[in-house]
């Protein structure tokens, strides 16, 4: 039995509420040889998941459109036909362990509201993620595209704080989520709002009088925008 087999065949058994004697009995093997396979899973098990390997990041594209910031070569560029409302998708998948990742999205507003809606961690086979990223990213215009871990961070807390310093708080699922991401240290190099505006876009469960008032207490009147259709 090779160490990925053996591996395995512990996790299976530890899961079952083995112990490491249990363990080398079942398997035939010498319990020196189980105790440190048994312990390294146990470490593993421990691990916060923003401290695990990524396993995948991506972005909607036109995820820059209307922000500022310094180009950097690593940051993916374009924007789809049509450009965007500022609606950005991020999604961040980490390893769990051998052949499972664990994976969050985020629906964040870059022009005002901040995160607006959170798909909470999922654990899934590794083979099942590309389903999973596509399902995620339908509603977009174009495919998304793969992003460092550095810039999602910075889409999503750097929209959370913007928006917080409008008046409005993140998705109430957003704390959780944010594990994933991993710690972050403000302030980003993203400058949000539409070239610095604040522009709202309401959705079908937002209150736009609400957020006319909260804008208009945050920056005054004539300092924000209204999207076409949104009715104070």
């Amino acid at each position: 039995m090779d160490e990925a087999e053996l591996t395995e065949q512990v996790r299976a058994l530890r899961a079952n509420g083995s112990s490491p004697k249990e363990i080398a009995h079942a398997l035939g093997v010498p319990r020196a040889r189980v105790v440190p396979v048994v312990r390294r899973l146990a470490a593993q098990d421990e691990t916060p998941i923003g401290e695990r390997e990524v396993a995948g990041c991506w972005v909607s594209p036109g995820w820059q459109e209307g922000l500022t910031f310094e180009p950097r070569p690593d940051w993916p560029d374009g924007t789809p036909a049509g450009g965007t409302t500022g609606l950005v998708g991020v999604l961040v998948a980490r390893t769990l362990r051998r052949h499972r990742v664990s994976a969050c999205g985020f629906l964040v507003d870059v022009y005002c509201l901040g995160v607006k809606n959170v798909i909470p961690a999922r654990e899934m086979d590794q083979h099942a993620l590309p389903a999973f990223v596509d399902a995620f990213f339908e509603n977009f215009a174009a495919e998304p595209v793969r992003a460092p871990l550095e810039l999602a961070q910075h889409l999503v807390f750097g929209a959370v704080e913007y928006a917080r310093g409008l008046g409005f708080e993140p998705h109430e699922e957003f704390a959780a989520a944010a594990e994933h991401l991993g710690p972050w240290t403000g302030p980003g190099p993203i400058g949000f709002g539409k070239e610095g505006v604040p522009v709202y876009v309401p959705g079908p469960h937002d209150d736009p009088a609400a957020a006319y008032r909260t804008l208009e207490n945050a920056v005054g009147p004539g300092n924000f925008e209204f999207a076409a259709g949104a009715t104070p």
